[in-house]
């Protein structure tokens, strides 16, 4: 299992608005491509202005199939298109972890 941990910053007072504008245009093609995410969740305490979602693969190879698909569906390219045009994205960071011996996910 593959775990890939995404975390976004926003600028201040716009989270809503970005997840908002994911959830019309965006987790219809990335959930068809990815299926559903392990976790997305937003930052309540520490670095505030935070989102993050964890998707599970297979392997690595997984993972480079199914997001290679994505990049190439229309409604996903509409969705980079109009994130990027909002501007509400300041940074991102993407952490690809595997689980501890002891972590048994629940799939």
């Amino acid at each position: 299992m593959l775990f890939d941990v995404r975390t976004y910053t926003c600028r201040p007072g716009t989270t809503k608005l970005q997840l908002e504008l994911y959830e019309k245009l965006g987790l219809k093609p990335q959930t068809r491509h990815l299926g559903q995410p392990f976790a997305f969740l937003v930052t309540e305490t520490g670095p505030l202005n935070t989102y993050l979602h964890v998707w599970a693969y297979e392997s690595a190879a997984d993972r480079e199939t199914k997001r290679a698909a994505m990049q190439t569906d229309p409604d996903w390219q509409a969705y980079l298109k109009a994130s990027a045009e909002a501007g509400y994205l300041l940074s991102q960071q993407t952490q690809l972890m595997t689980p501890a011996s002891f972590f048994q996910t629940k799939r």
